[in-house]
């Protein structure tokens, strides 16, 4: 009794116990389900590890039964949510400077007609799966697409080089005819995937995307492509009922799916950064299958007209040594490949058809021998191309100084110039690359290559994106030898220059002294193209700059700043504020002064827009007077050809009077004779 009333009274501390148990472990499950706002600090944090264990600082047991698995639970879940955080941290964030000149990232919005669907459905599995799969549409330029292009272009080349080859070598095909079956079976279901992918590819239709499953159907079906596929799927393997499974010649409708293997190459062509050597590695492919088929079909042939039956065909090597499959592939291979060079050096054709076949293999040798002559000097050319153009740039130079009789230091200098550029890879004209890209585009490359330089120069913060477009494809690159001379004090300011790399040394008149030192990053004369009003530096450079080593450097000349801000008077107020709160922090502005400003010009510079408003004037006064001229002579015709017109229509009329009035006369004397006359024909 005493035992039974122990285990009474023990009975609901364990359910309460397990009660307890079942509660941490339900909060812990929801935590840990619950995926962490990147937004939570660390009180909320410690709130919510709190909420877990709320007796868990009275209890003396705390590292015991339920204390113990809450203190653990709260230990698991402090450290998921802070490497989920910090995972979250460490995501590339969007950069401020590219964000401000890209915009918002475009989203698609979701169809009501889809949120209504996935609100019906969210109840059933097979429903969602239903959905997603009406919404499954791919796009030509996605990855997964390019990926499953690989998959595709593997099976291809599968059924071009093993099916034909088991349909020749009976020894390939009856060794592993299991093996041969399953790489067949799933060769084919990846050409039915291939096909229900081909009907869910989207197409570019007013530059959208077009998702509409009907039309991506009947676009597909009406293409060339489409009666192929169906034709590379037709289950023609189901003859082996009654021919056996080993002629896998019923299986030569599956090569017929090739477009899909080209559109792999052509793809990976556009898509690497070694165009050349992929295009060689193309064209050896091409060249290996092209062998591979001739030595198959040889084989064929030799067995055809009987293994041994003369010089020419295979030879018979039953009971050899030099009977294994592998010998006899790399016999036929050996053969089709001299043969198809040209090479020749083997036996002479005996019969009528083997020489059809060898005349045939001539022809197609003589083709290949010229298709890889000729792609291959091309690639070669291609490869060497740049190399070639700055060898010329080089020599036009080496010329011209020879010509003109330069001095072998400065000879020396050039040269070292030259192959500076060529040894850091900064021979290329970018501008002759980019120009057939937007503007848009290739402001943002330029951005996106030169960004950490752009975001330390002071006019680019806070920039319109519009402005910073045109200010981006106006910066031209120069590159300065060691001791060139930037820019020198008492110079007029007309260009403004951004550090790329390289170190500039401000130095004394001396050339030597130095005051300061410029690293990349680093901008100078920003404040002289600007000219702003009250500086009492004008546009004068108050410094010498010299360049210490080789210096990548941007330059944006005050010309083609004007010409940017010209459409943005807001950033062109912006520009000056900034430019004059910099001369004020060094003490060089005079707020008195009015004179200045971006509108402003010198003399000779007014004179220089006033030649080219005079020459385009002119130009348009000589377009007007051909124009005046041009429309004076046809008016001339016209009235010369209306006189004309004229003159014969009074002639013609004052012909009819003089009739009219002679055929009155005769009738007034003579009626017989009037009579006589109207019969006749005036």
């Amino acid at each position: 009794m005493t035992g039974q009333v122990a285990e009474r009274d023990r009975s609901p501390h364990n359910l309460s116990v397990k009660t307890t148990l079942e509660e941490e472990i339900e909060r812990a499950e929801s935590i840990l389900s619950r995926v962490p706002s990147f937004c939570d600090d660390t009180s909320s944090e410690l709130q919510r590890v709190a909420a877990l264990d709320p007796h868990g600082g009275n209890s003396r047991n705390s590292f015991q039964r339920a204390g113990a698995i809450s203190r653990l639970v709260s230990l698991v879940v402090r450290l998921r949510e802070w490497a989920h955080r910090s995972l979250l941290e460490e995501e590339e964030r969007p950069d401020s400077f590219m964000e401000r000149f890209r915009g918002p990232e475009l989203r698609m919005a979701p169809s009501r007609m889809s949120n209504a669907q996935g609100d019906a459905n969210t109840s059933s599995n097979k429903g969602i799966f239903r959905k997603k799969w009406n919404l499954f549409v791919v796009s030509p330029s996605d990855d997964a697409y390019y990926r499953w292009l690989f998959v595709i272009a593997t099976a291809v080349l599968y059924n071009w080089f093993l099916v034909v080859a088991r349909a020749c070598f009976d020894e390939l095909q009856v060794s592993n005819y299991i093996c041969w079956l399953v790489l067949d079976y799933l060769a084919d279901f990846v050409y039915l995937l291939d096909t229900c992918v081909r009907l869910r590819t989207g197409f570019l239709e007013q530059g959208l995307l077009v998702k509409d499953h009907a039309k991506l159907r009947d676009s597909y079906v009406r293409t060339l492509q489409f009666k192929l596929d169906v034709m590379s799927i037709l289950p023609t393997d189901l003859a082996y009922f009654a021919t056996g499974i080993h002629t896998p010649q019923l299986r030569f409708n599956r090569l017929l799916r090739f477009p899909r293997m080209f559109e792999f190459f052509d793809r990976t062509e556009t898509r690497t950064n070694y165009p050349n050597i992929f295009r060689i590695c193309n064209l050896v492919l091409y060249i290996l299958v092209i062998i591979h088929w001739n030595a198959c079909i040889y084989y064929a042939i030799s067995k055809s007209l009987g293994l041994g039956s003369d010089s020419w065909v295979f030879p018979n090597t039953t009971g050899s040594e030099n009977s294994s499959l592998t010998h006899t592939y790399v016999y036929c291979l050996y053969w089709s490949t001299l043969t198809l060079t040209t090479i020749g050096e083997m036996p002479a054709p005996v019969r009528d058809e083997e020489y059809l076949f060898v005349v045939f293999d001539f022809l197609v040798g003589v083709l290949i021998f010229a298709t890889i002559v000729g792609n291959v000097g091309s690639m070669i050319a291609n490869m060497n191309a740049t190399r070639a153009e700055f060898q010329a740039r080089i020599d036009a130079v080496k010329h011209y100084m020879h010509f003109r009789k330069v001095s072998k230091e400065l000879e020396t200098r050039v040269i070292k110039w030259f192959d500076y550029l060529w040894t850091n890879k900064k021979a290329v004209d970018e501008q002759e690359v980019l120009k057939n890209l937007p503007n848009k585009l290739c402001a943002e490359i330029a951005i996106n290559v030169h960004l950490e330089t752009l975001k330390k120069v002071r006019i680019f913060q806070d920039c319109e994106a519009g402005l910073l477009v045109e200010l981006v494809l106006k910066l031209r690159p120069q590159v300065f030898s060691p001791g060139d001379y930037i820019c020198r004090k008492g110079d007029i300011g007309k260009e403004m220059y951004i550090i790329k790399e390289g170190k500039l040394a401000v130095v004394a008149d001396d050339g030597v002294t130095q005051y300061a030192l410029l690293t990349s990053g680093s901008c100078f004369g920003e404040i002289s193209i600007l000219n702003i009003k009250g500086s009492k530096m004008g546009n004068r450079r108050t410094a010498n700059i010299r360049s210490l080593g080789y210096s990548d450097l941007f330059c944006l000349s005050k010309d083609d700043l004007i010409e940017a801000v010209t459409e943005y008077p807001d950033a062109k107020t912006v520009l000056e504020e900034r430019g004059r709160e910099i001369l004020m922090k060094e003490g060089l502005l005079d707020e008195n002064a009015e004179s200045g400003g971006l509108h402003n010009e010198d003399t000779e510079e007014k004179v220089e827009r006033l030649e080219s408003s005079l020459d385009t004037l002119q130009t348009r006064f000589a377009r007007l007077l051909t124009e005046y001229t041009h429309t004076q002579q046809r008016l001339k015709q016209r009235i010369t050809l209306l006189e004309r017109q004229l003159n014969q229509t009074d002639c013609g009329a004052d012909a009819r009077d003089d009739v009219d009035a002679r055929t009155e006369t005769i009738k007034e004397t003579d009626p017989r004779s009037a009579a006589h006359a109207d019969s006749s024909p005036p």
